[in-house]
């Protein structure tokens, strides 16, 4: 793509720029001067932007990195001009390979809205308040494993900059037959429908509604409004794919522009999971059902969201052209994506499931019950949770009452790490458990485990993001030696 239709598309003038310029071909984009390299363009990003687009938190002003991102090669940088203005001494001398806008946030968001109209394929887009990310993984594997080239998000880009980032690749590679791409939420500044407009979905999945991010919503009605967004903003003719055991999702299928498929397991839906049989540790086996149609599956991934997540990544495959056969096989196939239910054995007789990449209590309690299910009798069950985030104001009680639900299941010991966890475990001893222990933070929590570990232990670690159980896995591998799989 060569700078002039970058330009165009940014909605800048082309006054002010180098004229010689014009004709560069630009491969990439990005917000950070050090990935910044030949024929690349820098935003330079600022505070204002990240607020108006509803961003939390204090930013740095990436300004000051322009000259940074030219030393790396960038062909042209994207600055506000009252950044420039303060900047001016710094950066007069690059004015002619600098473009204007008032917004570089939304200047990258409109560049990811012309590029996508230029591909012109089709977009599944995944939202919930859990599970999105391995539902797109999944999504993803089913999609690749029928021949697509599937163009997906990478980490966490899921929000205002991830999601144009992502989709940007495309001037590079604009061979990818579909997207699949998930989007995130956590502030009631429409984030999902911004996401919409600059890539419409063809196929919208929403997989749960859970009092997460509640601090910023205030009810979970507002976050079901919120993820609704996703299917408003799909395209006429499309489909919604919504999990029918959700009530607020289900409700959903009245913003629908389109058909609607359903996915469950309790009740009557178009995607269902029947016979469901967890043979051990990476072994669940289900009858996969789609409108009457039934296939066996052998499904890697453990715990009854994972099964959600299967089902939800089956619709969506289904709506996008897939036969049950191919999805069935697809399933089989799968494997967890990194800290999301990998299973760990350890020389010293032990096993580890490492589930550190986020927690709430509906996940929690699903691989709390696979762990039990899929251990031997005689083995002790071990269990260390990190404080669930992003939970509002009743955090405390609900980790309270996720604690009592623990407290009457088979587990003979309970870390619980950091900050509400304490509540976590408090509940945990009212229920009746006997070794209830609390941990100031991870790494305190990953040295305690070291020291009672012993032969036979099945161990499953789980927290939400900023808790960083992975250490607790760490301090295991450090001290203890890992079976290569």
């Amino acid at each position: 793509m060569k700078l002039s239709r970058v330009i165009e598309y940014i909605g800048s003038p082309l006054a002010g720029i180098d004229p010689t310029l014009l004709d560069s071909e630009v491969g990439s984009f990005v917000i950070d001067s050090r990935d910044s390299g030949p024929n690349g363009v820098f935003f330079a990003l600022s505070q204002p932007e990240y607020k108006e687009n509803g961003f939390n938190g204090e930013f740095e002003d990436s300004t000051v990195y322009v000259d940074a991102a030219f030393e790396r090669g960038a062909v042209a940088a994207v600055v506000r001009p009252d950044r420039f203005e303060e900047y001016r001494k710094e950066l007069s001398k690059f004015e002619g390979r600098l473009i204007f806008v008032d917004d570089s946030i939304a200047a990258l968001q409109r560049i990811a809205h012309r590029v996508y109209l230029d591909w012109g394929r089709k977009v599944v887009a995944i939202t919930g308040s859990a599970g999105k990310t391995t539902a797109k993984e999944l999504t993803a594997h089913l999609l690749s494993s029928g021949g697509e080239k599937v163009l997906r998000n990478i980490k966490n880009y899921n929000n205002g900059l991830g999601h144009p980032l992502t989709v940007l690749k495309l001037v590079a590679d604009n061979a990818y037959d579909i997207a699949v791409l998930e989007m995130g939420m956590s502030t009631p500044l429409h984030e999902i429908e911004r996401l919409c407009r600059i890539t419409p979905p063809d196929i919208a999945v929403v997989l749960n509604v859970l009092p997460v991010h509640i601090e910023h919503l205030g009810t979970i009605e507002r976050i079901a409004e919120a993820k609704a967004e996703i299917v408003r903003g799909m395209k006429d003719g499309g489909t919604a794919v919504l999990n029918a055991d959700d009530v607020r999702v289900a409700d959903m299928a009245a913003f629908s522009k389109g058909s609607v498929i359903t996915y469950g397991v309790r009740g009557t839906a178009d995607v269902s999971a029947e016979n469901i049989v967890f043979v051990g540790f990476g072994n669940t086996t289900f009858d996969l059902n789609i409108r009457g149609d039934k296939r066996s599956v052998e499904f890697p991934l453990d715990g009854t969201h994972n099964i959600m997540n299967a089902l939800a990544a089956s619709a969506a495959a289904y709506a996008a052209g897939m036969d049950i056969d191919a999805i069935s096989s697809a399933l089989s196939t799968v494997e967890a994506p990194p800290q999301r239910g990998v299973l760990m054995r350890f020389n010293e007789g032990f096993t580890v499931v490492n589930d550190s990449y986020n927690s709430n209590p509906d996940a929690l309690l699903s691989m709390v019950r696979t762990l039990i299910s899929g251990s031997p009798t005689d083995s002790r069950k071990i269990v260390v949770a990190g404080e669930m985030l992003e939970l509002g104001p009743d955090s405390e009680d609900i980790h309270a009452d996720t604690g009592r639900k623990l407290g009457v299941e088979s587990i003979d010991m309970l870390l619980g790490v950091r900050g509400m966890a304490k509540s976590l475990v408090s509940g945990a001893i009212e229920a009746g458990i006997k070794d209830a222990r609390f941990c100031e933070d991870s790494a305190a929590a990953g040295d305690l485990l070291a020291e009672q570990i012993r032969p036979g232990d099945v161990v499953l670690v789980k927290g939400s993001r900023g808790v960083r159980t992975e250490i607790v896995i760490d301090k295991l591998v450090e001290r203890f030696t890992l079976l290569v799989k």
